[in-house]
């Protein structure tokens, strides 16, 4: 038993500077990987600065998003896979803020855990980088905080937002959406980052399978940890040219809750459920659960991680563009007149 006479330091109360520094050194080269010629100072400063004069706005207008990856890292945790959630955590804030049309410019991470372990923080961090790379955003900095008391041992969380700017003329705030708008489905690479509190659920308890476990062909681990996709250079490449009126983020809620956020009074989104395929992923957790048709939509989403309502004059146009970035759009439904209190109409 420790005597309360005894000298106490940092490093006996749980928490290693040391250990942090270390953290520090090997994040330093990955968040440089990022950086364009807009981040004024390097990593290890109080705060990140970026210059917005290059980017030639003529009216300027910041966006910003904040989020997590859930109950998606328990999955992480359990099969000690810790490259894939940097991934999600950026994918999640940096798409919300292409909703808006905006162009994501720096991404900030806060990482807490009970113990700070170098090797598992720079895989962490090397999914934020590889992410900040995909959708064209600095990572600026980030917080690692050592909480032993906060969380167990094999613990963690991670929280990040990013910053955009779109031009005050060029937000899309679902405003000209119109009768007759076709949706564009992207596909989904899976669940993304949502659901996963009721696909462990079904998965681990119901089914009974552990980490390693064969399903669909891979193990639960690589089926679980497929990291969500970044939307961003397809979308702002067709938004150079094309008309987009409406972009929908697919995350918690689905797509009955997510849809309706944009849409115009009097308006409502009728979906072709037969218009693109969904990852056999979801049809397993159907059967598992027992689920009905709107709780499948309102959990998961079903295979689409981005919707664009987009004029007829427009459709052709972002299809191609789509297309040549690798995406698989699928026309998926039409904004028509609303008739009844569903905002959305699955058929």
């Amino acid at each position: 038993m420790t005597n309360e006479t005894d000298s106490l330091t940092y490093r006996s109360a749980g928490v290693d500077i040391e250990a942090g520094n270390e953290a520090v050194r090997r994040l330093a080269p990955l968040a440089r990987s990022t950086f364009d010629s807009r981040v004024l100072n390097d990593i290890g400063g109080f705060s990140g600065l970026y210059g917005l004069g290059s980017l030639n706005f003529t009216d300027p207008v910041l966006v910003s998003s904040t989020d997590g990856v859930g109950t998606k890292l328990k999955v992480a945790i359990m099969a000690d896979r810790h490259d894939t959630v940097g991934q999600d955590l950026v994918a999640m804030s940096v798409n919300d803020v292409l909703t808006q049309g905006a162009r994501p410019l720096f991404f900030l991470d806060y990482i807490a855990m009970s113990r700070i372990v170098p090797e598992k923080v720079e895989k962490l961090v090397r999914g934020i980088a590889a992410g900040c790379r995909m959708a064209g955003c600095a990572l600026l900095g980030g917080e690692t905080a050592e909480m032993p008391d906060f969380y167990r041992p094999d613990d963690y969380d991670l929280a990040g937002f990013a910053v955009g700017a779109v031009e005050r003329s060029k937000i899309i705030d679902g405003s000209l959406i119109g009768l007759g708008h076709k949706i564009i489905g992207l596909s989904s690479s899976g669940l993304h980052s949502n659901g996963y509190s009721l696909a462990r659920k079904l998965i681990f308890e119901r089914m009974g399978l552990k980490i390693d476990s064969l399903l669909l062909g891979s193990t639960v681990a690589e089926v679980l940890l497929k990291p969500t996709k970044i939307y961003v250079n397809p979308v702002l490449t067709a938004l150079r040219r094309f008309d987009i009126h409406g972009i929908v983020h697919i995350t918690g809620g689905g797509i009955l809750e997510n849809l309706p956020r944009i849409l115009p009074g009097g308006c409502r989104a009728t979906i072709e459920l037969n218009a693109w395929q969904r990852p056999p992923i979801f049809e397993v957790l159907k059967e598992v659960g027992r689920m009905d048709t709107d709780e499948l939509y309102r959990t998961f989403n079903m295979g689409l991680g981005l919707l664009l309502i987009v004029p007829d004059s427009s459709v052709e146009q972002v299809m191609a563009v789509m297309e040549d970035h690798r995406e698989n759009p699928r026309v998926v439904g039409v904004i028509e007149l609303l008739s009844d209190q569903d905002r959305v109409k699955l058929v």
